[in-house]
């Protein structure tokens, strides 16, 4: 204070020019009584509330923080989840298609051996009617034999001749049947 009561007599006993590097202490003085009684409003009513609303913005951006730890960790626990869930079904997936292939390859072998049974089956159809049809010939080629030899005997007989009229005549009767068949 003394320094600014000996500023204010300073420039009350001299009368300068006003420069920009000249102090007026009048104005010292009364600039610094504004600015201690603005400090005592702001220390009042202006740094409380200052103060609350920073407190009141540290807590929100800590409960925001807090609240994204707990997103962040939910979906962590959410990604795992999904990842164990595609897991089981790749799986699955491969469990369904291994089945599926046994299946068909079981399907498959079943197929090939009622194929094959049923071939063997017409393979042995056709032996026994191939057998059959075989016997039949045969009995018909004996009885053609007979009723040749029937035939020719009965020629022979009719016809009493020589060795070799025996012959030409059973040559001539095998001739006639050969054209009739």
């Amino acid at each position: 204070m003394v320094l600014l009561l000996s500023l204010l007599q300073e420039s009350a006993g001299e009368a300068q020019a006003f420069t920009p590097f000249s102090i007026n202490s009048g104005m010292i003085f009364w600039t610094l009584i504004v600015f201690g009684i603005l400090v005592a409003i702001l220390w009042r009513w202006g740094w409380p509330a200052l103060l609350k609303s920073v407190e009141e913005r540290e807590q929100r951006i800590a409960r925001q923080l807090t609240d994204a730890e707990k997103a962040n960790a939910e979906a962590a626990r959410l990604l795992e989840q999904h990842k164990q869930a595609l897991d089981k079904a790749r799986a699955e997936a491969q469990d369904i298609l291994a089945s599926a292939k046994s299946v068909a390859q079981k399907e498959r072998e079943q197929l090939l051996t009622k194929t094959r049974e049923e071939q063997e089956a017409l393979l042995e159809r056709a032996r026994r009617e191939i057998g059959a049809e075989k016997e039949k010939a045969i009995l018909e080629l004996r009885r053609e034999a007979v009723d040749l030899s029937i035939a020719a005997a009965s020629k022979l007989v009719e016809s009493n001749l020589d060795n070799e009229a025996n012959r030409r005549l059973v040559l001539d009767y095998l001739a006639t049947i050969g054209q009739r068949h």
